[in-house]
């Protein structure tokens, strides 16, 4: 057990710093460091979110139970890491969330009337969690390994999720599976030639 725990040190890791922030930002005087560490708002100048939004990943949402965090970044980080490696989950993984943080700024900017616009209510929402990072490593993967039914099943998921509640996270999520699949494309065109053949589980040495 011990030699599989040891497979996946970067989830692990991820895993307790995010029970960490929980832990703290539910004290009296952690909230703020934490907020001032990883909290991104659409309202915040463009800098500043850059330069959280690599943590923001790590800070449970304030109004979601932290274990879906932890299951979510135990289960779909863990699965990433074994498949493409601990570097490889975290770049994608940023990705998604900066594609999601930079759409919530365009949302903005299109405004409610439009379909793929936001209420400005949505400025001041508090734009943290795994959740984004999660599907577009989902959705990676699945294209890594050619599992095209399950990553349809998950973009269905995703674009369920908008049409029942029509909220700033699942027009987020729909933005890092989009700007993934656009990473897809251009490694399938012009990557390594493993990624543009069929990929599978590498035999044994």
């Amino acid at each position: 057990m011990r030699d599989r725990w040891r497979a996946i040190p970067m989830t692990i890791g991820a895993v307790c710093l995010t029970s960490v922030f929980q832990i703290v930002q539910n004290t009296s005087w952690g909230f703020q460091p934490v907020q001032d560490l990883g909290s991104v708002k659409a309202a915040d100048p463009l800098a500043l979110a850059l330069v959280r939004t690599p943590l923001s990943l790590f800070v449970p949402a304030l109004d979601l139970p932290v274990w879906g965090a932890l299951a979510q970044i135990l289960l779909v980080f863990g699965i990433a890491e074994i498949c493409i490696g601990w570097w490889r989950t975290l770049l994608i993984g940023y990705v998604a969330t900066l594609a999601g943080t930079t759409y919530a700024r365009i949302g903005l900017a299109l405004g409610p009337e439009h379909p793929l616009g936001l209420p400005v209510s949505d400025r001041i929402v508090n734009d943290t969690g795994p959740s984004a990072a999660v599907v577009g490593l989902a959705i990676y993967v699945c294209w890594r390994y050619r599992a095209y039914l399950t990553g349809a099943l998950v973009i269905l998921a995703m674009i369920g999720e908008v049409l029942v509640k029509d909220n700033l996270a699942g027009k987020e999520h729909l933005a890092a599976i989009t700007a993934v699949m656009a990473v897809c494309v251009l490694r399938a065109r012009w990557g390594p030639v493993r990624s543009r053949v069929a990929v599978g589980p590498h035999p044994p040495p």
